[in-house]
This record gives structure tokens, C-alpha cells and sequence, in this order.
């Protein structure tokens, strides 16, 4: 399977935004990446349900929606009638994961899980046939920017011979400075969805900086 790309719309231009979803329409992107923060889970506040709504009357494409928040449960229902196709919570966050992630197909949308770097990879082995995405953070959570962790590559590999094991379908989703560099050698790895922010909207051309990013 080819490789997806979900620009990350914390990235994008606010006082714009409908110029910016417009711009991804018309890419070659795959799927509308939307960080959800509370200010709580992660040390920053980024957007909500209202925007969430606003970005699905415009969007052409999937909305990946990352609610990097506590107490997800609360707030399923509302995520799902705001617009989200696919809907990923933290495992830090859950403390009853499986309930969370069938809660959330129960509903209709992809079931992803996200884990920070410092999370091993093995605590998904109970869970991981059971969802539709894995979002791996390639830097701690709650800003754009960071500098992308290196150890992420061995994390991409064991979770690749993980989901091998357990025959799972989940796909793989990195988020986190990814950049044209360091694309080619996550997809070597075994990453399905690249997440991308400043190397897209930072970029002087970002429908171009879409498309070498499918290429890589």
C-alpha cells in the first residue's frame, strides 16, 4: 500500500483557514490531521469541536482527529458528530483502553491509539488487533516544531514485527518533524500515514511539499 499523508492542520494558517483547507483539497494529500489539546494531557490549548465542524463543512478528505486530552470517553459522541472519520485516543490517557476503542467503533469511526515517545511499544500487544491506527509521537506532545526523535525508527520497526504478529491491520502513523529527510527512512521502517505540519505549511510551495512527501 502506498503511503498516506495527513498534513497537520495545528500548522496551518488560522486567520486562513478555509485558503489553507482548500489548498489541501485540491493536494495530494490523504487525510486532514486535527490535534485536539486541553491544556491538561499536554502543556498547550489548540482548537475544539467548533472548529472541528467549521474544517468538515470545507474538507473533501478524512478528518484524523487526535484528541490529546483527559477523559476522552466524555467526549466521543461529540467528535463523531463534529466530523471525525478517524478519532485517536492516548494510552496514557485511557485508563480503560479497550472499552475506549470500542466505544469509538461503536460509533462509526477508526479506532486509533497514540503513544508518546517515552511509552513502549509492548503495551499495545493486548490492543492492537483490535484497532485501526497506531499514532506514534516522534517528539513530546503539545507543540509544533520540535526536532524529531531519533529512536523513533527502532519503535516504527518493533511495532511493524508487532502488528505482523497479531495479524493486525492497524496502520502506522508518525507524528512529529517529519520532514522530507527523514520520510524515506520511517516508510523503510514500516510507517503507513506520514503527519506533517511545518514541512507542509512552513514550505514556500505546500501542495509541492505534499507531493514529495508521497514520493518518498
Amino acid at each position: 500500500m502506498k503511503h498516506l499523508v495527513a498534513p497537520s492542520i495545528l500548522s496551518a494558517d488560522f486567520a486562513n483557514l478555509q485558503r489553507d483547507i482548500e489548498m489541501l483539497n485540491n493536494s495530494e494529500a490523504d487525510w486532514f490531521h486535527l490535534d485536539v489539546m486541553d491544556g491538561l494531557f499536554v502543556p498547550n490549548i489548540s482548537f475544539g469541536i467548533p472548529v472541528i465542524k467549521a474544517i468538515k463543512k470545507h474538507a473533501k478528505k478524512p478528518l484524523d482527529v487526535h484528541l490529546m486530552i483527559v477523559s476522552p470517553d466524555n467526549y466521543l459522541q461529540a467528535f463523531k458528530d463534529a466530523g471525525a472519520d478517524h478519532l485517536s485516543v492516548h494510552y496514557e490517557a485511557c485508563t480503560h483502553l479497550h472499552r475506549t476503542v470500542h466505544a469509538i467503533r461503536d460509533l462509526g469511526m477508526k479506532a486509533g491509539v497514540a503513544i508518546n515517545p517515552h511509552t513502549p511499544v509492548n503495551v499495545l500487544q493486548d490492543i492492537i488487533s483490535e484497532i485501526d491506527l497506531v499514532c506514534m509521537m516522534s517528539v513530546n506532545p503539545g507543540f509544533g516544531g520540535q526536532k524529531f526523535i531519533e529512536g523513533t525508527y527502532q519503535k516504527v520497526k518493533y511495532l511493524r514485527q508487532l502488528i505482523r504478529t497479531k495479524k493486525s491491520k492497524a496502520k502506522i502513523e508518525i507524528y512529529g518533524g517529519v520532514d522530507l529527510k527523514n520520510a524515506p527512512l520511517l516508510i523503510k521502517e514500516g510507517a503507513d500515514v506520514l503527519v506533517a505540519g511545518n514541512a507542509v505549511f512552513g514550505s514556500k510551495n505546500p501542495r509541492e511539499a505534499i507531493e514529495k512527501l508521497k514520493k518518498d
